[in-house]
This record gives C-alpha cells, sequence and structure tokens, in this order.
C-alpha cells in the first residue's frame, strides 16, 4: 500500500513538472512561430502552427547583418567570460585566503558598488572609454566584466568555504608557488563556482543592450541586440523578422545552460548555504 502511494505521487510529481515544463517554454515556442510569419498577420491572432514566411524573413535579417552581429557577440561573450572568472577568481582568492593591510577595506568598497545599479556609472564609463579613444570598439564591452563585484564575491564565497586553509599549506610545503597554488589547486576545487559564473557573465554579456547602443554607432561592430533593434525604423517594424533574430539569438543560451545545467544549479545551490 506504502509502496503505490509512492508511485502515485512520483506520477504525480512528474507530471506536474512536465506541465510547468511546458508552461515555461510555451513563450519561447510562440517566439520561434512568430518568426515565421509575415509582419502583419502576427496580429490576426495568436500563432500556434508555424508558417510559411520563415526563409523571407530569415533572409531580411542576414541582409541586415546577422552574422556580423553573431560573431560580435560571440567574441565579447566569450572574452568577457575568460576575463571575467580570471580576474574575479582572483580578487576572490586574495580576500578569502590572505591577510593584508586594507583587505577589510577592500571587501567593503565591493560588497558597496555591488548595491550601486550600472546605469549610474554608466555615464562615467563612457566617458572613460572617450579618453582611451576606444569608443566604436568592441573593448568596453570587454572590460565592463573585467572586475565585476558580484563576481569577485561569489568566488570568494566558494573558495573561503570550499578550500580548506590545510590544502594551502601542504602545497607550499611541497614547494608550490603562490601561481600555481591558483591555477592547480584552486580552480579545479571550485568547478562549480567557476561554470555557474562564467554561464551568467556570458548571459548578461550577451543580452547586453545599453552599453552597446551608447558606445558603438557603427553597424559592422553591432551586437545581437543591436542588430535586433535595426529591424525597426521610423516608418515600420518587420516584428515577424524580429521574432526571426530573437529566436536565433537565444538558441546558444538554451545550448550552454543544456550544457552546463547541472554544474550551474549545484554552483547556486552551494551558493546559496555559504558562509
Amino acid at each position: 500500500m506504502k509502496k503505490a502511494k509512492k508511485r502515485a505521487a512520483a506520477v504525480i510529481k512528474q507530471i506536474i513538472l512536465i506541465v510547468m515544463t511546458l508552461i515555461m517554454f510555451f513563450p519561447l515556442y510562440i517566439v520561434f512561430v512568430m518568426g515565421t510569419y509575415y509582419s502583419e498577420d502576427i496580429f490576426k491572432g495568436l500563432p500556434i502552427l508555424p508558417s510559411d514566411y520563415f526563409l523571407a524573413n530569415l533572409k531580411l535579417v542576414i541582409s541586415k547583418g546577422y552574422f556580423s552581429a553573431y560573431f560580435n557577440s560571440i567574441t565579447v561573450s566569450v572574452v568577457s567570460v575568460i576575463l571575467s572568472v580570471l580576474v574575479s577568481t582572483m580578487i576572490g582568492f586574495a580576500l578569502a585566503k590572505y591577510n593584508f593591510k586594507g583587505k577589510k577595506f577592500i571587501f567593503a568598497f565591493v560588497m558597496a558598488i555591488m548595491m550601486i545599479p550600472g546605469q549610474i556609472s554608466m555615464i562615467g564609463y563612457m566617458l572613460e572609454m572617450r579618453k582611451l579613444n576606444l569608443i566604436n570598439t568592441l573593448l568596453p564591452l570587454i572590460f565592463t566584466w573585467a572586475a565585476h563585484p558580484l563576481g569577485a564575491f561569489l568566488m570568494m564565497q566558494f573558495i573561503s568555504d570550499g578550500i580548506p586553509d590545510e590544502l594551502l599549506e601542504s602545497a607550499r610545503l611541497d614547494g608550490c608557488s603562490e601561481p600555481g597554488i591558483f591555477f592547480k589547486i584552486v580552480i579545479p576545487c571550485i568547478k562549480s563556482g567557476f561554470v555557474t559564473l562564467a554561464t551568467l557573465v556570458f548571459l548578461w554579456s550577451w543580452n547586453n543592450y545599453v552599453l552597446p547602443l551608447i558606445l558603438i554607432n557603427k553597424q559592422e561592430l553591432f551586437t545581437i541586440p543591436l542588430m535586433v533593434n535595426n529591424l525597426s525604423n521610423a516608418f515600420r517594424s518587420d516584428y515577424g523578422a524580429i521574432m526571426c533574430a530573437l529566436g536565433l539569438s537565444v538558441l546558444p543560451m538554451i545550448v550552454i545552460f543544456s550544457l552546463c545545467s547541472r554544474t550551474f544549479i549545484q554552483g547556486i545551490a552551494a551558493g546559496a548555504v555559504k558562509g
């Protein structure tokens, strides 16, 4: 009797999860379906089944520089992930495992920066990039993630509770250098935190719209969000082509999250109970 109840409860849970998954994926499905319609036909009713206008929408999207924007977004996101994860891990390692003068001040500064919305510092950042003659380049879109306060805080939490001091002392006694300790011991021990931060930075960088909007005005340097915005003008918004571009642009995020979902969830769960 108890086994039957457990099986029934498990079946009910599975059904609820399937229904919730379908509900969550339905808006994404609608985006892909809308990408197969002529713009004006979208407003005739909620499209459920695909239409035959996908190739025309795809042709328009490609003519607007989709592949160039796709390459720019991939370049910016990948380099941002590498730079942000490396710098954030170094900061987190220093704050978690070293005692030095000014450590408390630096930690307080990181926490304070986390509380300040990024839009407030955007004007100052733009002026700084203009002084460095980096406007209309992809570098400002990468540098903004170089020392991300949330990334530094996350990595500090993972390193502080995930790597015992005794392990580091043993490595030093064996003659391992500090860079060796960082790359050979610290990074392998915080794989879940590494993947979590990398996934978050990639998503943030890929979806970044405001910063490229104010720093880039050359079409050949447009990222995906700017290219999608370029499909509209003062006279007409081609919603079919916009939905087609959005559907194509979300594919890398789906792939990345599918590949890293288990490690990502482990990292989020671990970070929730740190400290």
